[in-house]
Order: C-alpha cells, then sequence, then structure tokens
C-alpha cells in the first residue's frame, strides 16, 4: 500500500522499528451474506478492504475512503463490528518496516460505486461466502474479523483483555 507522508516522516525519523497505528476495516455483505474482501498486493493475501486512519480523520470518514479506494465502491456504514488488535495484528512488509494495528471494524452497505481493484493497493476484489473464507489464503487476523461480523452480534465485538492487575 503507497505510504502517506505522514508515516513516511515517521519512518525517517524510527527506521523498521515497530510502529503502532490506529487502522479501520470495512465487511460488506451482498444479498447471499458473503462478504466482500480484497486481495492485496503486499503479500498477495486476502483481507478486509481498510487502512489507517490518517491524522484528525475520522474513523467512519477513513473507512468509507479506504472502501472507495480499494473496492470502487460507496458504502454507508450500517454498525460497529468491533475493535480488534494485538499479535494477529502486526505486518512485516518487503522492505523490512514492522507495523502492529488496532482496527475499528464497521459493517457497512453498498449505496454505489462498481466493484474494481484499484491496481495500486488491491489486485483483486470479490465476495466469499463463509465457507470459502477458510480456503483462501487470508491476513492472521481475517478470520476473527469475519467470525465477529458474521455473528451479528448485538453489541461490538471485542477481544477479551489477558491483561489482570497484579499478576
Amino acid at each position: 500500500m503507497p505510504m502517506s507522508d505522514y508515516i513516511r516522516h515517521l519512518r525517517s525519523m524510527i527506521g523498521t522499528t515497530v510502529l503502532e497505528v490506529p487502522t479501520v476495516s470495512v465487511l460488506t455483505f451482498d444479498e447471499r451474506d458473503r462478504v466482500l474482501l480484497v486481495r492485496h498486493v503486499e503479500g498477495d493475501d486476502w483481507t478486509t478492504p481498510g487502512g489507517m486512519i490518517e491524522p484528525y480523520e475520522l474513523p467512519a470518514d477513513a473507512a468509507v475512503r479506504e472502501a472507495w479506494e480499494e473496492t470502487g465502491l460507496v458504502v454507508e456504514l450500517t454498525r460497529l463490528v468491533g475493535v480488534f488488535g494485538g499479535p494477529l495484528c502486526t505486518s512485516t512488509y518487503a522492505n523490512g518496516d514492522k507495523l502492529s494495528w488496532v482496527s475499528t471494524v464497521f459493517e457497512g452497505r453498498r449505496i454505489g460505486g462498481e466493484l474494481r481493484p484499484d491496481g495500486v493497493e488491491t489486485l483483486d476484489v470479490r465476495y466469499f461466502a463463509a465457507d470459502e473464507t477458510r480456503a483462501l489464503r487470508c491476513k492472521p487476523h481475517v478470520p476473527m474479523v469475519l467470525e465477529a461480523g458474521w455473528s451479528r452480534r448485538d453489541g461490538p465485538h471485542f477481544q477479551p483483555p489477558s491483561f489482570r492487575p497484579g499478576g
């Protein structure tokens, strides 16, 4: 994915060491309850459409922007699926840059646009049924995000805390 000027500036100061960033993702389902995934250029893995929240950008704006950039679809956000982070939410890019993220995941509904990969960040964009996603080569965090998305819980999903005060 193209590096923003903000991240480029940070990288000039810290090198490839791990950088923690806020991100968003959007789960868009079609009329057959299939989820929209994108195949990223970096790593050639399937993942949810999304990316980094820019400084001063609202998470909801970032989610709509990222969905548009990566899939060609205009989405309306319909619910908060959950907030995800931890060991599964990490990457090391080909240039050695290490990244860890906390992702706010929304569900969205398509309201416009034409489905297409952008050719810069995404190579392919496609809807998948739940059983089809198990055979895909996905980024490590994708199964837990999809499980939360398909669960349709009343409230947002979050990973149970593993921190125990005093322990």
